[in-house]
């Protein structure tokens, strides 16, 4: 479920929105512009205060907000005209309501003392205001031709703005909104999955109401909710009220007795803004060539020595830190706006395949850089489309085997230090190594000595090779093996890694290890063969010095006795050239695996800007991309991923 504080503040943010709009309206009304428009948005916006305020349980708004609404309704329908006194009394309900949310917004709950007053006089307006003839009554909103003897009942097609942070809380006011003017027979998705925000696509409505279409599509149409469409479905058996415009004793509409004071205009401080994500992705490049310019700026004072000028960078270089921790912080964000996508995914793989799934999320709330969140959708999006297609038996198997009929599937995100960690684990029926030895063998990616002494991780790393699918047979889901390869070229592009368990007949679980932002990160800078090029820290385990007699060759590779650990060790001479011996190590750890790799020398720890390759360079092995340190030089980064 939402957050109690943050949905007050979009509360708050949204019935000031709605506020504006009414005043607005109220005034282009009084100076008789597009009096059908202006009525038309005030109704609206006054119905979805009232919901809102409903949900909160801010009683004494939604009390005024119901009688204005019931004022417009009247004057809509053409009941009631509007006068400058009903100008008049309905401002003064807005500042009324204006004062509310200052009260909410500091954290209290408004009363009826603020509002009680002018409830009654709004009563009392609709109840003894001019009588319309029977005629304008009946026409006033007409109900669909043939269905004079029962209740109308529309279907209605509603979308949430995909950007939207609070689908939920979308979905559910206009849930709460539609039962003010009518009765919700049927929603789909259910009604669960859409106060869950459980939903991606458009979902639908069916009610029965006598409002009329008008009426519909005023409450359906809102901030961040699209009406897509409105069609009459049938008509339920009933009684259908009957206009009583005629039966009201002719009278003069009696002038409010409001004494409306010039109010004082308030110097209100905006405590939330919306910005576009392009802005934030400029400021964010300013903020990266600030921390290379700073770098540039440290190696000039360091050369020069000016005391002066090394205690201003000091306060300069402080500034920045902090920019660049904010911006990081603004870019953040949570994982449910991609795991909320996921349920509906199960629920259609799961009905195609005719498999019962039961679907469990645990720490949505950990949060991921922007950048990294548009990368990950497609990556998550495989792995749970297998899981379910691949995995997970049908009933009958799964009962045959002592199993529940209904399958498990569990994604969960959490922080672990200075990575984020996302596991997707089902209790399926696994991958047997057996099968694999011998699709390794069929496919020609082992020979048939190799695969026979190859162990389980060698044989489950074979699922992330292009071509490699253990399905028997295609289907429009799974089989032609094409995915995983690509889900782990895509992680390990987010400087990620993905790693699998599985077990025969008791399930697989993915791993997916992901940095919390990918743009600036502590590197340590070496030089291999006289050229330079960045590690990052939290890759680096320690730097070692050995004796060239320590190194021993195991067939066509290197390796270094340290520490009672035997490791690989790496000259990368493919990517710097051959260089000469060199006794420095640093030792380079990736999950639980390590590796040393040999340097010329080591030149300390410096804060970077990550740029990814370009287009034209295209992906290097054992490059994750490339920096420009303070003296302007081009450094490459080297991907440790594709080492250990």
């Amino acid at each position: 479920m939402f957050d109690e504080e943050a949905y007050r503040k979009l509360f708050v943010e949204e019935s000031r929105e709605n506020h504006e709009n009414i005043v607005n309206n109220l005034l282009a009304l009084e100076n008789g512009d597009d009096q059908q428009t202006a009525i038309d948005e005030i109704f609206r916006s006054a119905h979805t205060l009232k919901g809102m305020s409903a949900s909160m349980g801010f009683d004494a708004m939604e009390h005024l907000c119901h009688s204005m609404e019931d004022v417009f309704s009247l004057i809509r329908s053409g009941r009631r005209e509007v006068t400058a006194s009903l100008t008049d009394l309905l401002l003064t309900c807005t500042d009324a309501i204006e004062e509310m949310l200052d009260a909410i917004e500091a954290g209290g709950v408004p009363s009826d003392e603020q509002s009680g007053s002018l409830v009654h006089e709004l009563r009392a307006f609709a109840e003894e205001g001019e009588p319309v003839d029977q005629k304008a009554s009946c026409d006033a909103d007409p109900e669909p031709a043939g269905e004079g003897d029962g209740h109308p009942v529309y279907t209605l097609t509603v979308a949430v703005d995909p950007s939207s942070t609070m689908k939920d809380v979308r979905a559910m006011l206009l849930l709460q909104n539609l039962e003010e003017i009518g009765t919700i027979l049927s929603t789909v998705p259910s009604r669960e999955l859409l106060e869950d925000g459980k939903f991606d696509e458009p979902f639908e409505i069916l009610i029965e109401s006598e409002a009329g279409e008008d009426a519909l599509r005023t409450v359906a149409s809102g901030t961040e909710i699209s009406l897509l469409d409105l069609s009459f479905a049938q008509s339920v058996p009933g009684v259908i009220p009957v206009m009583t415009g005629d039966a009201q004793p002719p009278g003069q509409i009696p002038e409010p007795q409001v004494q409306r004071a010039v109010k004082a205009e308030k110097n209100r401080e905006i405590k939330n803004i919306r910005v576009d994500i392009q802005r934030l992705d400029r400021m964010m490049n300013l903020v990266e060539d600030l921390v290379i310019n700073r770098g540039r700026l440290e190696q000039i004072a360091k050369r020069h020595g000016i005391k002066e000028f090394d205690e201003a960078l000091n306060m300069i270089g402080r500034s920045v830190s902090d920019l660049q921790n904010l911006m990081m912080g603004i870019r953040m964000m949570p994982l449910e706006r991609i795991f909320n996508r996921l349920p509906r995914v199960v629920r259609d793989v799961a009905n195609h395949d005719g498999k019962e799934v039961e679907f469990f999320i645990e720490g949505g709330e950990t949060e991921l850089d922007r950048g990294m969140m548009d990368g990950l959708t497609d990556p998550l999006l495989h792995i749970i489309r297998n899981a379910v297609n691949h995995g997970i038996e049908t009933p009958e198997v799964r009962a045959a085997s002592g199993k529940p009929p209904k399958g498990s599937l569990r994604l969960t995100a959490r922080r672990d230090k200075d990575n984020v960690i996302i596991e997707i684990e089902d209790d399926g029926a696994g991958i047997d190594p057996e099968i694999l030895r011998k699709k390794a063998v069929s496919k020609g990616l082992m020979t048939p000595e190799a695969a026979a002494n190859a162990t389980k991780d060698e044989l489950v790393g074979l699922l992330f090779e292009p071509g490699f699918s253990t399905a028997e047979t295609v289907t429009d889901i799974s089989g032609r093996g094409v995915g995983l390869d690509v889900v782990k070229k895509t992680i390990e592009s987010l400087k990620g890694t993905i790693k699998v368990e599985t077990e025969s007949g008791r399930g697989t679980k993915f791993e997916l290890v992901l940095p919390p932002t990918m743009a600036i990160i502590d590197v340590m800078m070496v030089h291999i063969n006289g050229m330079r090029c960045a590690i990052p820290i939290s890759n680096v385990v320690e730097v070692a010095q050995t004796r060239m007699e320590a190194i021993h060759r195991i067939g066509n590779t290197e390796a270094i006795l340290l520490r009672d650990q035997t490791l690989p060790l790496h000259r990368l001479e493919e990517m710097f050239g051959r260089a000469e011996m060199s006794e420095t190590l640093v030792v380079l750890q990736n999950n639980d695996r390590r590796c040393c790799i040999a340097v010329d020398t080591v030149d300390g720890q410096q804060e970077v800007v990550v740029k990814p390759l370009s287009r034209i360079a295209g992906n290097c092995r054992g490059i994750s991309g490339i920096t420009i340190p303070g003296d302007g030089d081009v450094v490459p980064v080297l991907d440790v991923n594709t080492m250990v």
